[in-house]
């Protein structure tokens, strides 16, 4: 079984109604409860729940508090490529657009990896275009452990891969893996994924089931908002979490909310989302699941990531380039999205600081690795 047959079970239709239909009632009903289950994640992102953003967030605030304490994880993105074999209408590295690609060396990881080094952090993300030949297993077979070497947590948003895939590069030191749906809706991600092997729906829904199986420690979800209807895809975001705590319950499990940034050959959003709606969002999973990480990105601005920080956020990037080669070179090519928060690893750690949290720079340390089971 994999959340597949979960999801086959759910018309999309039919969940996008129910969040609309779900009254003040409801809201308050989910806001009295301990333990919520996905009807009352319903009721949270919902319109008529946007005038009651005050007690969510007071209670959003209580209960990361009381799980995280006041702690938030740092972590900066490398990207290794831009090389892609799929055509996307949303993302600047789609094989169609006219670019220079780009994949770093082993010299040239070296010279990102000591400009990483230099801004404190300890946890990184690999990043790359979608392309199975060239920036593939042979590729991450030689650049996984260099770069493990150098960092005690590691992070891969990669293409999705085999189970047997996943368990080698775990043996090479990785620890957790980023993979986004993008869309819940088969229709609409048919429409933006054009060409290359993300056109697979089914495949890319079941790489959470064959991270978890190959024992990752942890495993990141989202849908990209802006594609579709952000409150029903951001329900079946919630119940492929449900699901997957439910099943893998050993494996740590995080959130990322997304918004469309613009990129070349941009498409404006089908479905806007307001700030004060990102903020109903973050609450509400918050609600929904007081254990999971929340992660924010530099794809938000610098205000509104101060300002929502209390509410519900375990981790943050910072500094971030979304280029091959952003932080060492100056002949860096085109960005896979614009970023919108351009402050530096410390500023970003000082307003942490100023807002009475500490900035944590090491997610995991490689010590604890027998502790996982």
């Amino acid at each position: 079984m994999s959340f597949v047959e979960c999801f086959n079970q759910l018309n999309w239709d039919d969940v996008a109604l129910s969040i609309r239909a779900k009254t003040a009632k409801e809201v308050e009903r989910a806001l009295s409860k301990e333990k919520l289950d996905l009807e009352d994640f319903k009721a949270l992102i919902s319109p008529v729940a946007e005038s009651y953003l005050e007690a969510m967030a007071q209670r959003s605030y209580a209960l990361t508090r009381k799980r995280f304490g006041n702690t938030v994880s740092l972590y900066i993105p490398l990207y290794l490529s831009n090389l892609c074999a799929n055509a996307c209408t949303y993302c600047g590295f789609s094989m169609e657009n006219r670019i220079k690609r780009r994949t770093l060396n082993q010299g040239e990881i070296a010279a990102e990896i000591a400009a990483i080094k230099r801004m404190n952090f300890d946890s990184v993300l690999l990043v790359t275009g979608e392309h199975e030949t060239k920036v593939g297993m042979n590729y991450f077979r030689q650049v996984v452990p260099m770069i493990k070497q150098q960092f005690n947590y590691l992070a891969m948003e990669v293409q999705p891969l085999q189970q047997e895939q996943y368990e080698e590069l775990i043996l090479l030191g990785l620890d957790a893996v980023m993979v986004y749906q993008e869309t819940y809706h088969p229709s609409t991600y048919a429409q933006h994924h054009l060409r290359g092997n993300k056109t697979n729906f089914e495949f890319r829904l079941e790489t959470p089931d064959r991270l978890a199986r190959a024992g990752i420690d942890k495993i990141g979800i989202g849908a990209l908002i802006g594609l579709e209807d952000w409150r029903t895809d951001c329900f079946f975001t919630a119940a492929h979490l449900e699901y997957l705590e439910r099943t893998y319950w050993q494996t740590r499990y995080s959130i990322s909310f997304p918004r469309l940034r613009p990129c070349a050959g941009a498409l404006p959003p089908k479905s806007e989302m307001t700030d004060k709606q990102l903020v109903q969002l973050i609450c509400a999973y918050r609600l929904f699941n007081p254990e999971v990480e929340l992660s924010l990105s530099t794809r938000e601005s610098a205000f509104f990531r101060d300002n929502v920080l209390p509410l519900g956020i375990t981790s943050m990037s910072a500094a971030s380039k979304t280029q091959p080669g952003g932080y060492a070179m100056t002949d860096v090519e085109l960005e896979q999205f614009e970023i919108s928060d351009e402050r530096s690893a410390e500023s970003v750690a000082a307003m942490i600081r100023s807002k009475g949290f500490e900035p944590v720079w090491r997610d995991w340390h490689s010590a604890y690795s027998g502790l996982r089971s």
